[in-house]
């Protein structure tokens, strides 16, 4: 098991963190194209022309070049082979956006009234890639694997029981749940939260955007448990949090 831990081991390069994934990266971007495909068969997306869409694109594009340009200047660009970036809105009342290996994004109508402007959605598009982009659902999949299947391979466990797995992949990436249930684990929300501050401030949006948009989910009502209780910081947390990382984000801060 040591071994196993040792050699498959990935190295994150903002944070310089190693985790655990199991799951080969072009396994689970192959994975995300199958079942982004079939999300948008279920859930039709928004036409170009909509200008929610192209507000979402916009944003999304500035994001991607952000992400791109930081990964080259760490000499780290490999670690985004395979990614086939897209962005999608549905039509739905839910408070959701998510992102999938290989930047596959979608956006739910029933954000937008909540991050009211472009400085609040690259807020939350900054925060979802960068899940996508530190294997954080790899990680989830992987502790689910080592649950269900002994750490059994991704190939090996989709032939085993295919709708246990691709259900383990859904719940990893948020695809069936609200911005702000139980998906990843506090360590990984705040982790992020940070890289998602950088990205979006590289991308030449205002990071103090973060704060008066966890201000607004925090005063949207709701019963929410105990932070002790929960894999999500609390928001008050989540915000002191930002703020005390906010001078570093502001760093790389680019206004366009």
């Amino acid at each position: 098991m040591a071994s196993l831990m040792f050699t498959t081991c990935t190295k994150n390069a903002v944070t310089g963190k190693r985790a655990l994934t199991l799951i080969p990266e072009s396994e689970m971007i192959g994975m995300s194209f199958t079942e982004y495909d079939k999300f948008l068969s279920e859930h039709p997306p928004l036409p170009p022309s909509d200008p929610r869409v192209q507000m979402v694109q916009r944003v999304g594009n500035r994001i991607q070049k952000a992400v791109e340009q930081y990964y080259a200047d760490k000499k780290a660009s490999g670690d985004l082979k395979g990614f086939q970036w897209a962005f999608n809105v549905v039509d739905e009342n839910t408070v959701n956006a998510w992102c999938m290996p290989g930047g596959k994004v979608v956006v739910y109508t029933g954000l937008l009234p909540v991050t009211q402007d472009e400085e609040g959605l690259a807020v939350v598009m900054g925060h979802e890639i960068a899940h996508a982009i530190a294997r954080h659902g790899n990680q989830r999949m992987s502790q689910g694997l080592i649950v269900q299947f002994g750490g059994a391979a991704l190939s090996a466990a989709l032939s085993q029981k295919p709708a246990l797995t691709q259900q383990l992949f859904q719940q990893a990436f948020g695809v069936t749940t609200g911005l702000g249930t139980l998906k990843y684990s506090r360590g990984h929300e705040t982790e992020a939260d940070k890289m998602g501050l950088i990205f979006a401030a590289m991308g030449g949006y205002n990071p103090e955007a973060a704060i008066a948009f966890w201000q607004r989910m925090s005063s949207g009502g709701g019963q929410k448990p105990p932070e002790i209780l929960s894999t999500h910081p609390s928001d008050d947390t989540r915000i002191k949090d930002l703020q005390a990382f906010m001078p570093e984000a502001k760093k790389y801060y680019k206004p366009q």
